[in-house]
């Protein structure tokens, strides 16, 4: 049995919990206004969330996780193909949302329950019912949906224990407890935004402040004014670090928090080594995915190496293994292997798919997909995902990572992309997509700049210039896209 949030089983009537642009909620106020919601839910049947990035949703999924009413977060950007398929796939029973939100007509033929937040709930809403019981650890709490880039989006069942898992073992990781004030932007349907940025500091007893929409002058007022940390993805830590050099403020109120916190993707070398440089901050990355939640993390207390993502969280098991599924016998920091994970931030499995859930497991191993490389004290540094990051060319295995990092580096850079193509002669060639900076840029400068930094065979053989790259919501790059 396990208790998600025992802070709302007795709420500091006066701490605030969540703020939001124009919104404050007490866990006095969220506790009863998550239970007023939770008494309209069904123990065991599915909800979706219509997940806009307001204190509704946050009202939402805890009302669902009070009632043990597995929560199906939904992504309002979401194409009406998309969400078909999703509400098809979960079947929900009925869609929480604010009262006045505009839903599509997919979602406005299913049951609403308003999450209304502006009359007082009702009168014993803050006392404890009988559906606020604790509940096994295996109960599904959320259905989280993958992008769907290898198919239609598959739905994640994440147990309680999962949750728990991650979040107390960030808590060890990261030294957060009920004092830290957590600021960010995130969008809220995905494991990043809603589980460590929502449920995170509400497992604490600490605050979220949330700012509806990222800016670096949201989050400069927000570090100045007491928040700690700060979760953000590589897009927000990029703008960060072009305007923190410039702008005094910012600079100022990075250097006053006490942990920022970097993932969804790689942070490039290059952007942090300015962020340190204009604010002293050293940014901790992490590693984790949809099926595991969170696997490895730098920790606030160990030493921070830029382009890791830091050694295994407390209960997580980690192992790279080659081709041939056969466990690599050292950590030398070179040979790369794709990394495999078991523990009890393991998802239960895909909803409706017993064959999908079959092929990701080896044993009680997760294949994961993600290449990386291990130091021999046991920090992980990712090279990439196996289909579209690591790349086979002229016999050597080349991750995309390394390339990018020294592309990001020349001044006359931006953005940049590296991917591999068929190639008659190599297997593959290394294709560099960059947008470009400032100054013009031949391609023979870039790849000559790429092959002064690293192996003669990890120049790219080809360039290409783009306006932009396209990204999804939480920032990565669709590498896919790029060739299509």
């Amino acid at each position: 049995m396990t208790t998600l949030l025992p802070s709302l089983s007795a709420p500091d009537p006066a701490r605030p919990a969540l703020r939001f642009p124009g919104r404050t909620l007490t866990y006095a106020q969220l506790a009863a206004h998550a239970r007023s919601v939770a008494r309209e839910l069904t123990p065991g049947r599915r909800v979706a969330v219509w997940a806009t990035p307001g204190p509704e949703t946050c009202v939402a999924v805890v009302a669902a996780l009070l009632a043990g009413a597995p929560a199906v977060p939904l992504n309002p950007k979401s194409g009406v193909r998309e969400l078909g398929h999703i509400l098809g796939d979960s079947a929900p029973a009925a869609v929480l949302a604010a009262p006045a939100e505009p839903l599509p007509d997919r979602l406005a033929r299913l049951p609403r329950v308003p999450v209304d937040l502006d009359p007082e709930p009702a009168a014993g809403s803050a006392q404890l019912s009988d559906r606020d019981r604790e509940l096994p650890g295996e109960a599904p709490a959320l259905i989280v949906y993958t992008s769907g880039t290898t198919g239609p989006p598959k739905g994640v069942v994440l147990p309680r224990r999962a949750l728990t898992a991650t979040l107390d073992a960030l808590a060890d990781a990261w030294h957060w407890t009920a004092d830290d004030v957590l600021v960010h932007g995130l969008p809220l349907f995905h494991v990043h935004g809603l589980i460590l940025g929502v449920l995170g500091p509400l497992r604490r007893g600490g605050t979220l402040r949330h700012l509806g929409r990222f800016t670096t002058r949201g989050l400069r007022e927000a570090l100045r004014d007491g928040a700690t940390l700060m979760f953000g993805v590589p897009t927000m830590y990029h703008r960060v670090a072009e305007e923190a050099g410039t702008d005094p403020e910012l600079a100022a109120a990075l250097a006053g928090a006490r942990l920022l916190v970097s993932g969804s993707a790689a942070l490039p070398v290059h952007d942090h080594e300015r962020i340190t440089a204009a604010t002293g901050q050293r940014v901790v990355e992490r590693y984790g995915m949809t099926e595991t939640l969170m696997n490895t993390s730098v920790r606030a207390d160990g030493a921070p190496r830029a382009g890791t993502v830091g050694p295994p969280l407390d209960g997580v098991a980690l192992r790279l293994v080659d081709d041939t599924g056969t466990p690599l016998a050292e950590w030398d920091g070179e040979t790369v292997g794709e990394i495999q994970v078991r523990g009890p931030n393991l998802f239960t499995g895909y909803l409706n798919r017993p064959d999908a859930t079959a092929d990701v497991f080896c044993g009680d191993w997760f294949r994961t997909g993600d290449m990386a490389v291990r130091e021999p004290d046991g920090y992980v540094r990712l090279v990439g995902r196996r289909a579209t990051d690591l790349i086979k060319s002229g016999g050597y295995k080349i991750g995309a990572g390394e390339i990018e990092n020294v592309l990001l580096a020349h001044p006359g850079v931006r953005e940049a992309a590296v991917t591999g193509e068929p190639d008659d002669d190599l297997g593959e060639r290394i294709v560099a997509w960059v947008v470009p900076g400032s100054r013009p840029l031949t391609d023979t400068e870039l790849m000559d700049h790429v092959a002064k930094q690293l192996a003669p065979h990890k120049r790219p053989r080809v360039v290409r210039r783009l306006d932009a790259l396209p990204r999804n919501d939480m920032g990565k790059i669709m590498k896919r896209a790029l060739h299509d």
